[in-house]
């Protein structure tokens, strides 16, 4: 167990500063004041390694100098302490300055597909679910055996899909050679970037928190984004563009960038995701003929 028994004192060590108030944001969020008035975020870890996993794909995603990153003070096994990110409006003209940062963030690379952030652990999480970052050496066959069928395999284990359903999206994998569009080399991702994970700050900039950071496919972001939806998306879209040319038929791959994410969800959450996902799978097959 930690010896840090709570969010004030994580704040404390990891800031050297201290403490002059604190105040619960999430049941793993607390925002606490310093005794020079800035404010930093503490959040509580998940799981086993879940605040070092994440310090270290906040890190990487930094080291970047592309996307608005918090800067982190510190972690242990059980604790993460960053700055906290002062918001404002979403903006088309930030939207825009997004998209070509995470263009730029995808454009510095990864060593393979599946590569961990530096100092960062196999064993590692999105959101509330384990993932493991293991390389390969090519998307396809990548993505089908180390993210889309380990989930697919425990939701037919909890009966949220059922065998006869699961065999649409294994087809997908089979097929995920022709489906998976022109080579791209592994880039990095922020690997959970859905719209809660965007931050529009008081400083005119996107901030990015709550990485599942790795090497990966730069369309899985872009199709993440999309999932749940997010404000000004066409003109991130552009700014993107503007900075990193998108092959023609890319939307068309969507859903299969997707089909990880769903299956997570399902796992989680349940059969409305699991839906989704095979709903994803099925258009995918149509497409391919």
């Amino acid at each position: 167990m930690s010896a840090l028994s709570s969010p004030s004192a994580a704040a404390a060590r990891f800031t050297g500063r201290p403490v002059t108030g604190a105040r619960p944001l999430t049941g793993s969020l607390t925002e606490v004041t310093l005794d020079d008035g800035r404010a930093v975020v503490v959040k509580r870890g998940d799981g086993a390694g879940a605040a070092r996993a994440e310090a270290a794909g906040l890190r990487w995603l930094a080291e970047s100098g592309t996307v608005g990153i918090p800067a982190v003070h510190g972690d242990d096994e059980h604790w993460l302490v960053t700055d906290r990110v002062a918001q404002g409006r979403a903006s088309a003209r930030a939207a825009v300055r997004f998209g070509r940062d995470l263009a730029a963030l995808h454009a510095a690379g990864a060593p393979a597909f599946g590569a961990a952030p530096p100092g960062g652990p196999g064993d590692a999480w999105i959101g509330l679910a384990p993932m493991r970052n293991v390389t390969g050496t090519d998307w396809p066959s990548w993505y089908a055996e180390h993210r889309v069928l380990p989930y697919l395999r425990r939701a037919v284990d909890a009966g949220t899909v059922g065998p006869a359903e699961a065999a649409d999206v294994e087809r997908v994998c089979e097929r995920l050679p022709d489906l998976a569009g022109p080579a791209q080399p592994p880039a990095r991702l922020h690997g959970d970037l859905w719209s809660g994970n965007v931050l529009w700050g008081a400083d005119g900039r996107v901030h990015l928190i709550d990485p599942a950071a790795h090497g990966g496919h730069r369309e899985t972001d872009l199709a993440m984004l999309r999932l749940f939806g997010c404000p000004h998306l066409d003109r991130i879209l552009d700014g993107y563009r503007d900075t990193a040319p998108l092959a023609d038929d890319w939307a068309d791959r969507v859903g299969v960038h997707q089909l990880f994410p769903l299956l997570v969800h399902a796992v989680l959450f349940g059969r409305g995701y699991a839906e989704q996902a095979l709903t994803a799978a099925r258009a995918a097959l149509r497409r391919a003929g």
